[in-house]
């Protein structure tokens, strides 16, 4: 097993005032040559918007990009006609493909809200654009791991898919307990980001907003310092 720490004080930063965010891998104007991507994970973006303020309308292409809500909500509307809320404890999956024009916006006009994107690369460039989302936070229950996102429509176990052998899921772990995640497909690699709480993999502790690269194995054992809440982003490294 190999495994590369990713701390949070590492990552990229930058402040608009009406946005700040907290970028894992070189994106905008932050550029870490030693942090392009993690295999198809292209961007792991840490986001805060504040009230009344959002993304005007922009585009993407032959991307698959991941919003997991954190806290408060989102208002989405893209032009395939999908105007939605996405809420705390949801996400959504949108296929940008050929094309999608879209904009973000936060629901409250007062309050900040808070969520992660995620960009992993399709299998195939210029692929039909789709959009999904679901609720998982009524079965993220103590110990138990819940599937996020998984590879394709026949193994989605209540999960949404994308077009890439990736798998997204998140647990929580009370305290002074442990956890062992099984990789699912042979040779993927696994960003194992810390949300909340204070873990430990292999005699390295992890604090919230943590993440490490584990690479070359078939299982991650975690041990839970304290109530911890931990997302795993399994992607093909080729």
């Amino acid at each position: 097993m190999k495994s590369e720490l990713h701390t949070a004080q590492e990552r990229g930063h930058e402040n608009h005032g009406w946005l700040t965010t907290y970028h894992n891998f070189s994106f905008a104007t932050y550029f870490n040559p030693a942090r392009e991507q993690f295999g198809c994970l292209r961007a792991l973006n840490d986001d805060t918007l504040a009230g009344g303020i959002g993304f005007d309308l922009h585009q993407h292409s032959n991307m698959e990009i991941i919003t997991i809500v954190l806290n408060g909500a989102i208002e989405h509307a893209d032009s395939l006609g999908n105007i939605q809320l996405i809420s705390e404890g949801e996400i959504q999956v949108m296929t940008a493909g050929t094309g999608i024009y879209h904009t973000e916006f936060n629901h409250s006009e007062t309050e900040s809200a808070q969520f992660l994107q995620l960009w992993i690369f399709p299998r195939d460039k210029g692929l039909k654009p789709r959009y999904d989302q679901i609720s998982f936070d009524d079965r993220a229950k103590p110990g138990k791991l819940v599937k996020l996102v998984t590879p394709d429509i026949k193994q989605q176990d209540e999960a949404l898919w994308i077009h890439q052998d990736a798998f997204i899921s998140v647990i929580n772990l009370s305290e002074a307990t442990n956890y062992c995640y099984q990789v699912s497909q042979m040779g993927n690699g696994v960003f194992v980001f810390v949300l909340g709480g204070e873990i430990s993999i292999q005699e390295k502790n992890l604090g919230k907003r943590d993440a490490i690269a584990v690479t070359d194995t078939a299982s991650i054992e975690i041990w839970a310092n304290g109530f911890s809440r931990v997302l795993f982003i399994e992607v093909p490294l080729k």
